[in-house]
């Protein structure tokens, strides 16, 4: 992702400050310099902004971490969850800072193969994939962890047909429970991913399973994301590791070479800090499950929200201001359209916000209950509900942070409203900025288009 030349000069970043506190630097310069340049103006209200730096350095810290607790040579691939930040430049940043793809669907697939990451460094993962899905992805030899005994009835059939050299595994449902986000938790007595692990007769049908096919070579689990304890997720792995040991010491060789412990790791939604961190879930893993990471086994993570949520801010303008019940709302243009968890599930989803000014300077003044409001025509369409904020006025801002993930790169149409546009930043330490545009703002005319525009006659005659 190329930046381009423009810079506005900002707030300088003090490079001593800690990780959070630099990275808050950055992001009030990126937000004056966005609405200095008009990225976020009256003509487009809205943007998402990616901190190229912050996304660097999360690529970097997440290698170090599991390098820092495996031996040397240890065969270690970090597979970013596609599904979190569908964005080719994105996912080409990431390939180049070392980091691969998770995909789930043949769009994501898509995605990923156009940013660049070559198959080996790509994982499938889905619980309803087709014929045509497996077969491609089987041709390129990309990793398939298989979700069920039907679909793995499937594998069996092409792979008889076509060998492949691809790695296949299996999604096993450890079954330890959820977390504080039902939704998110895969790992549920009746979640539907997965082979139950817990079930009557099903980890005998998984050994089975393994011993019967050779070319089954890894196991596959993930426990959940937001919501999910460490502690939950290393009882995760600990499960799937203690089935790959007794499949190996059934088989009487090592036919399991390499354990996916998909991702999960929480989001702090809080403060600027990354709590927990990768760095922390590795020393816990290396301390629980020591086998994991003692060089035996391959490695496969697949982490999204905790790699990219820090690092995007959704920033939008302040329309117009009101009050109702004697509580003031700032009406802006984000709403469910771009933080649609955040709006439909606000006690599991809180967004932090914050205020800036017309030019894009921090808002000053005391703090004020009152909501801010997206534009979507249902009274529930809100950021947040009497959010302590500095006075909003008409022309201000307000900023939804750690929205990287999840928020502005997945849009939910509602209403027709069009996509945001979404630029890169780079905050350098001599308080310049530089944009690169990773997503054009979306015309209305396309929109038409893609609500049938171009046929408006094709219903007449039926």
């Amino acid at each position: 992702m190329s930046l381009d030349d423009a810079t506005v000069p900002g707030p300088t970043v003090d490079p001593t400050s800690p990780p959070g506190a630099e990275a808050a630097a950055r992001r009030d310069q990126a937000v004056r310099a966005a609405i200095e340049q008009g990225l976020v103006s009256p003509e487009n209200p809205l943007a998402g902004l990616i901190d190229v730096t912050g996304v660097r350095a999360a690529a970097t810290a997440l290698r170090a971490a599991f390098a820092g607790v495996t031996p040397p040579g240890t065969p270690v691939l970090h597979a970013f969850a596609v599904k979190a930040t569908p964005l080719v430049p994105v996912l080409r940043l990431l390939r180049e800072e070392g980091i691969g793809a998770e995909v789930a669907s043949p769009g994501e697939l898509a995605l990923a193969r156009a940013a660049g990451v070559p198959p080996a460094h790509t994982v499938l993962d889905s619980p309803a994939k087709t014929p045509a899905e497996l077969r491609e992805a089987l041709a390129l030899g990309i990793a398939v962890n298989a979700d069920n005994s039907q679909e793995l009835a499937r594998i069996d059939a092409l792979v008889r047909s076509a060998p492949t050299g691809a790695p296949l595994g299996v999604r096993v449902n450890p079954q330890v429970g959820a977390g504080s986000i039902g939704a998110l938790s895969t790992a549920t007595a009746t979640s539907k991913f997965g082979v139950p692990l817990r079930d009557e007769g099903a980890r005998e049908w998984l050994v089975r399973a393994y011993l019967d096919r050779p070319w089954l070579t890894r196991v596959h689990a993930h426990t959940g994301s937001q919501g999910i304890p460490l502690d939950l997720l290393v009882r995760g792995v600990a499960a799937v590791y203690e089935l790959a040991e007794e499949i190996n010491a059934r088989a009487g060789r090592r036919q399991v070479d390499t354990l996916d412990i998909g991702g999960g790791l929480p989001v702090n939604f809080a403060s600027d800090e990354a709590d927990p961190t990768h760095g922390a879930y590795a020393r816990l893993l290396k301390e629980r499950v020591p086998g994991l990471l003692d060089g035996r086994y391959g490695l496969v993570t697949e982490f999204g929200r905790s790699l990219l949520a820090k690092q995007g801010v959704l920033l939008a303008r302040v329309e117009y201001v009101k009050e109702a019940g004697g509580r003031p709302i700032a009406l802006t243009h984000a709403g469910v359209q771009v933080a649609t968890r955040t709006v439909y599930a606000p006690e599991s989803w809180p967004l932090r916000l914050a205020a800036y000014d017309a030019k894009g300077r921090p808002k000053q003044g005391p703090a004020v209950g009152q909501d801010v409001a997206g534009p979507a025509c249902f009274a529930g369409d809100l950021l947040a509900a009497d959010h302590p904020l500095p006075r909003l006025e008409a022309g201000d801002h307000v900023a939804a942070l750690d929205t990287g993930a999840y928020y502005f790169a997945q849009h939910y149409s509602y209403n027709s409203l069009p996509r945001p546009g979404i630029h890169g930043f780079a905050a350098r330490a001599d308080g310049t900025v530089r944009f690169a545009t990773v997503r054009a703002p979306q015309p209305v005319a396309e929109l038409v288009a893609e609500a049938g525009g171009g046929v408006p006659d094709a219903l007449d005659g039926l």
